[in-house]
């Protein structure tokens, strides 16, 4: 890997990286305490992220006195840019008696809700950002011949603002933007950040209580839970393309139940055992129709017409028109049904609702309607 960590070959195309906003915590916190233990300004510092890339930031906004210190690095999400790219991330550095303490101020959220990587009340400055700021202050400390403590306080002046635009108020964290990031690299396009996302999401509805997951795939499933009597919208975790990893993780972490809510389009993959929905893995939702259509008793000039169609709603009506809709879903939902269960091994509970927008619903499997009731009795 580069040494500046800019830029990794990624399916064939240079896409460059970029640095979380934990490094840009730790990298502030540095070269903060720098310049108040030399009382010289900083201008860049060097630090090396968890993944062990060596990383030269600039420094900006840089004061320092007698007592204290505080300067900014910028957040740069490289080219997978999301709304904190491009803002400020401060550390203000305190010397004190004993200890090193990390606390957020303006911009940065509070956790209030259990499940989460911090305790409820906490600053929600994520566990591989605050061991790489007590690291940092550390080494400083021991070259510094300093003995007492150190209190950095990390701060985004725009993250309330950017909150509205992450996760944060779904995951009850209020009042600014998470100091996040594991390996301190922003990698391009990562899948990884997505599912980290929703087992976090996951994790956090489990966490106060709830033994049922409700997930949909996206925008669809979630307008079509909001109009189900029952269910709550607000509920609903987005899995995106990862069905297999939602069942994943459902196992993981312990879950009763987990009901999926989901279009067509995406769910007939999963009557084919295809646990990843996004077409650059896979599509076949016109052979899985078709083999449907054909075990239903439709007709093989049908089947052909099926396989000749774009959408899933226009094979929806050529079966429609052929008087086999029921048929056809019910084998469709008994095979959704059998993919999901092995998946978990049977020590979950599977369900999965689907719908078409030009149809709705279409069909439910087996067990299906319990979770259902357990998801409408807040269980």
């Amino acid at each position: 890997m580069n040494t500046d960590g800019r830029s990794v070959p990624m399916q064939e195309r240079k896409l460059r990286c970029g640095h979380t906003t934990g490094t840009c915590a730790a990298a502030a916190a540095k070269a903060a305490l720098m310049m108040l233990f030399s009382q010289m300004p900083v201008n860049a510092v060097m630090i090396t992220t968890p993944n062990g890339t060596a990383l030269h930031l600039n420094i900006e906004d840089g004061e320092f006195s007698e007592g204290s210190a505080s300067c900014a690095v910028r957040k740069d999400g490289g080219d997978d840019t999301d709304c904190t790219h491009g803002t400020l991330v401060y550390a203000h550095v305190l010397l004190s008696e004993e200890g090193i303490t990390i606390s957020g101020g303006r911009g940065v959220g509070t956790v209030t809700k259990k499940g989460l990587d911090q305790p409820v009340g906490s600053a929600a400055i994520n566990s591989t950002p605050r061991r790489m700021i007590s690291d940092a202050v550390r080494d400083l400390c021991d070259k510094y011949s300093h003995k007492g403590g150190v209190s950095v306080v990390i701060s985004v002046p725009e993250g309330e603002e950017l909150a509205k635009g992450t996760f944060n108020p779904r995951l009850g964290i209020v009042g600014g933007i998470s100091i996040i990031g594991t390996s301190g690299i922003v990698e391009p396009m990562s899948e990884r950040a997505i599912i980290d996302t929703m087992k976090v999401e996951m994790n956090v509805r489990m966490s106060s209580g709830s033994k049922y997951l409700l997930v949909v795939p996206g925008n669809y499933g979630k307008d079509f839970v909001s109009s189900y009597p029952g269910l709550d919208d607000d509920a609903a975790i987005k899995c995106s393309n990862f069905i297999g990893e939602a069942l994943d993780a459902s196992l993981e972490l312990g879950a009763e139940g987990i009901l999926f809510v989901g279009n067509i389009g995406k769910m007939v993959k999963v009557a084919g055992g295809i646990m990843n929905t996004h077409s650059k893995y896979a599509d076949c939702r016109m052979e899985i129709l078709a083999s449907c259509s054909l075990l239903a008793g439709m007709g093989n000039a049908e089947a052909a017409k099926i396989l000749s169609c774009i959408t899933a709603d226009d094979a929806l009506d050529i079966i429609s028109d052929a008087g086999k809709m029921k048929d056809v879903m019910d084998i469709m939902a008994q095979k959704i049904g059998f993919h999901m269960n092995s998946r978990v091994r049977g020590k979950v509970r599977t369900g999965a609702m689907i719908f078409s927008s030009r149809y709705g619903e279409l069909c439910r499997t087996d067990g299906a309607d319990d979770l259902i009731r357990c998801l409408e009795g807040g269980q």
